[in-house]
């Protein structure tokens, strides 16, 4: 899908004329505290979550004790005590002092320790133990203030296996995720400019190992020819920039252009990004100031402002990528006798394989495989190729309602979207998440005319989307988009639960689903 822009240009010596800027200041100076400074943002975000996640934990296992705790007496008096329990002014006042309480020990146990934060997972299992331990010795003060008995000693000791347990398991996740999201691969950048700070920044990203960038190649200034050193890498021109966004993986593009005399194409490339939902990044240097201090990315390899219009950098993604962790194994553990009986009855009724896999652009183009429970014939992507002219969708996808593909099997899982419960195993994996656009197959990718559209894959693609709960399939494909943008430029944690519990009696009414 990628096309090479060959640039022709006459050879300028414009910018070999011009001194190297100073780029970046000397190591254990501002680049060292601005690799402090973005690590300390990162472990304050990491923080805050676990302040949240402990509470949340001791909070729902109390709950789940106590629901344990009374279920022998459920249909009698007992389910009565609970309910009293659970609004009486006096436990309701308990409940917040151990939580506050709970908070204290686990800060002096160093477990919110900034510097501390991101120590391996064995050397935290101490504190945690010794923090529950201790939490639970306040938790005694709810047996004795509860005189019907709902809530006794024993059950403290439920609560402190249960809160300790679960502590060590949801800290562990976590560590588990924040790595894999920093290793996750290396980001690919675009440099706008060749002159001698385009290319002073690419030497210093090569030389620092812990930047995880790589330049992809360089698009010039329209009135520029390219650097000689450089020029087998040019990918073309500024007014070129959208195209190249559309047709290349892209994560960054940063801009190495001097700001007084391109201000103009500066904000060009700044438009171009925005569209395409790139971020980009200008090097704090290009902005003269004497007591000002430039906000840094802490994201970035080096002290930039970051213009992006998605939220990739945002604390709140870490926790949604937490609820789509827990999400899918839970959906996975709860609907597998469900899939076991799906795949025991397409195998029974066609016969050949069960799963269908699809390679599907995701996170910002990159392709994945996608599964699917089969629900059309074998050769059915062959055939494909013999349908075109019966294509019902407008725009660039592909859609027959009757399609003849489909099998009668595969009709009822279409209709009913069990076809796609296999990709929670694509969620668990990271490569698509609860909620977001929908994946879209490489030919319908490859047949977007407008660089406009690529902003869609700015976000992790979703098993739910806002067109899903609108009309599904009966929607046109301006409208599908439209409703895909919108759910990336509104996005929050609340607009992703709302959309979870729209999907529900959208899926059993089985409206534009075919």
């Amino acid at each position: 899908m990628s096309h090479d822009v060959e640039i022709k240009l006459p050879v300028s010596i414009v910018d070999r004329a011009r001194p190297v800027p100073q780029l970046f200041p000397a190591e254990g100076s501002g680049a060292a505290e601005a690799a402090v400074l973005a690590s300390r943002q990162s472990a304050a975000v990491l923080t805050e979550l676990y302040r949240s996640v402990d509470i949340a934990v001791v909070l729902v296992v109390l709950v789940a004790v106590l629901v344990m705790s009374n279920a022998d007496h459920m249909p009698g008096g007992g389910i009565q005590e609970f309910l009293r329990l659970r609004v009486t002014l006096k436990n309701a006042l308990l409940v917040a002092a151990l939580a506050f309480v709970w908070q204290k020990l686990f800060f002096l146990a160093g477990l919110y320790d900034i510097e501390r934060i991101r120590d391996a997972w064995a050397e935290q299992v101490t504190p945690i133990i010794s923090a529950c331990t201790l939490g639970c010795v306040f938790a005694f003060a709810l047996p004795l203030a509860s005189n019907s008995g709902a809530f006794g000693y024993l059950s403290v000791g439920y609560v402190w296996l249960g809160v300790t347990l679960t502590t060590l398991s949801t800290r562990y996740v976590i560590q588990a995720l924040v790595a894999k999201s920093s290793a996750r691969g290396v980001r690919r950048v675009l440099v706008v400019g060749t002159g001698p700070r385009a290319r002073a920044l690419e030497t210093e990203l090569s030389a620092r190992a812990d930047t995880k960038c790589r330049v992809v190649g360089f698009v010039e200034s329209r009135d520029f020819s390219p650097h000689p050193d450089v020029r087998e890498r040019t990918l073309g021109t500024v007014d070129e920039l959208e195209t190249i966004l559309m047709h290349r993986v892209v994560d960054e593009v940063v801009v190495a252009l001097p700001m007084r005399s391109r201000y103009g194409e500066i904000q060009r490339v700044i438009e171009d990004c925005e569209r395409a939902g790139v971020a980009c990044l200008c090097p704090a240097d290009m902005f003269s100031s004497s007591l000002a201090r430039p906000r840094y990315d802490a994201l970035a390899a080096f002290p930039a402002i970051s213009v992006q219009v998605t939220h990739t950098d945002d604390h709140r993604q870490l926790v949604k990528r937490v609820i789509d962790l827990v999400g899918g194994v839970v959906g996975v553990v709860v609907c597998l006798p469900l899939m076991l009986g799906i795949a025991l009855m397409i195998k029974v009724s066609e016969g050949g394989q069960i799963i269908f896999t699809q390679e599907r652009i995701g996170f910002r183009k990159r392709s994945f495989r996608m599964f699917k429970f089969r629900t059309m014939v074998s050769n059915a992507e062959a055939l494909q190729r013999t349908l075109e002219h019966a294509n019902e969708a407008s725009g660039p996808v592909f859609k027959i309602r009757r399609d003849p593909r489909v099998t009668r099997f595969g009709r009822f899982l279409r209709r009913s979207s069990l076809d796609e419960l296999p990709q929670l195993f694509n969620v668990i994996r990271g490569e698509m998440s609860l909620v977001g656009p929908r994946p879209l197959p490489l030919r319908d990718v490859g047949h977007f005319s407008e660089p406009w559209l690529m902003r869609r894959f700015s976000v992790l693609p979703g098993l739910t989307c806002l067109w899903q709960v609108q009309g599904r399939s009966d929607l046109g494909f301006d409208d599908w988009v439209a409703l895909d943008l919108k759910y990336i430029d509104e996005w929050s944690l609340s607009l992703d639960f709302r959309i979870l519990l729209k999907t529900i009696p959208a899926v059993l009414r089985a409206t534009g689903a075919d």
